[in-house]
């Protein structure tokens, strides 16, 4: 998954979930599910990120079975009907095995490949390419008390460890992608804004960037509060050109069409700029 030259990729969020926290319920049923992903396909999405457990804080977990059961027949259906790319959301292998085997092609884990004893082992033997993202703690508890000395660097250490850790065990350098985790184990403002601050930093680290803000409530944080999550585009259309233009090469959106157009328009100022 090559960043492409005029702006990141678009990876549209599609959750099989009643209990995400943005749009938690919403889509469910399979219809509705469907149908969701493919306005998000007629919208522009380059990649369908289909998940089936809610990571958010605090979150319950998901039978793996059950897991299966609400992203499958998802996937399969969506992978014969549209070119764009499918990633599971997942941390575990047997999701991710069943994932593959209905035409995803990505597996995206916020565990990093930490999950189960399996996970490496399966991601190699799958071959598909991976993200591997920064997580403190687990999602029911990563937002209790999150402590770093130096988060831009904590967070890039990490992630060069999984990288090392997911090449030692067979997965090619080229198939590995890294997630900084915005939201994940890191306090609304202390953490987040930093991170995103120093976003070139885990660009250097030389492998493509996935970067997730979207809805995020860091974004609420700075805007006085007590605004639900779809209340949220202007703050994560902001935060994901500060990606863009740190040279992300994927942004995970909820607002697919506005973030796309944002991320067009800026795209032509900055080849405009360059004398393109």
């Amino acid at each position: 998954m090559p960043q492409t030259a005029s702006r990141p990729r678009v990876m549209g969020v599609l959750n099989a979930t009643p209990d995400s926290f943005s749009d938690g319920g919403r889509f469910v049923a399979f219809d509705a599910a469907l149908a969701h992903g493919r306005r998000l396909i007629a919208d522009g999405a380059d990649i369908l990120d289909v998940g089936g457990e809610s990571t958010r804080p605090g979150a319950a977990p998901v039978d793996e079975a059950e897991e299966i059961a609400r992203v499958e027949p998802l996937i399969r259906e969506l992978a014969a009907q549209t070119k764009a790319r499918i990633s599971i959301d997942t941390m575990k292998p047997a999701v991710a095995r069943a994932a593959m085997a209905a035409g995803a092609v990505i597996w995206n884990d916020v565990s990093a490949l930490r999950h189960a004893p399996d996970s490496l082992a399966t991601a190699a033997a799958l071959g598909c390419d991976v993200v591997l993202m920064h997580m403190q703690g687990e999602p029911g508890t990563m937002q209790a008390e999150p402590h770093y000395d130096d988060v831009v660097s904590e967070v890039a250490a990490f992630l060069v460890e999984r990288a090392e850790a997911a090449m030692a065990a067979g997965v090619l350098r080229e198939r590995i992608w890294l997630d900084p985790g915005i939201g994940f184990g890191k306090h609304m403002t202390a953490h987040n804004i930093p991170l995103l601050a120093g976003l070139d930093r885990i660009v250097g680290l030389g492998f493509p960037v996935v970067l997730g803000v979207s809805r995020k409530s860091f974004i609420s944080a700075l805007d006085g509060g007590g605004r639900d999550a779809e209340q949220r585009l202007g703050g994560s259309i902001a935060a994901a050109l500060a990606g863009a233009a740190a040279g992300v090469a994927a942004v995970r959106v909820h607002d697919l069409r506005e973030t796309a157009q944002a991320l067009n328009v800026w795209a032509a100022i900055a080849q405009a700029g360059r004398g393109g």
